[in-house]
């Protein structure tokens, strides 16, 4: 198995536990909607911004940023440093979601601890965070 499908696998798991946990807590969103709801800045982001680290296409961005908005999910707002432009930003909905996303993965990153071991996954994440450095261009 290549080390990018090792990689895939338990982000997979993570990320099917996320979105169960999101669900039982009374959340609906989809995974496209989740993936792009992750890349959504503090501050806000531009469409285009979403659209490209999600790597989709603008479209599919607007698509799926309407879709986040009429659910709640998050909200257009003008860009104070661009007047022509509008940010994307989450909504008290998607904070208080994101708590319960927190929560489920310092399960999962617990349980993951105590099968590999706590020295394993601190190299692991060390190993992974110098890898950010060279292959995460939002880094």
């Amino acid at each position: 198995m290549n080390t990018g499908l090792l990689l895939y696998i338990p982000y997979r798991h993570l990320e099917n536990r996320v979105l169960g946990a999101i669900a039982a807590a009374g959340f609906d969103v989809t995974i496209a909607q989740a993936r792009l709801l992750q890349r959504v800045g503090a501050r806000g982001s531009r469409l285009t911004e979403l659209a490209e680290a999600a790597q989709v296409t603008k479209q599919t961005a607007g698509f799926l940023v309407d879709q986040l908005e009429k659910a709640g999910w998050v909200a257009r707002v003008p860009d104070p440093t661009d007047g022509r432009a509008r940010l994307v930003c989450l909504t008290a909905k998607a904070k208080e979601a994101s708590v319960v996303a927190e929560a489920e993965i310092e399960r999962i990153e617990a349980e993951w601890d105590r099968h590999v071991g706590k020295r394993k996954m601190a190299q692991l994440r060390e190993t992974l965070e110098k890898l950010c450095e060279i292959t995460d261009p939002y880094r």
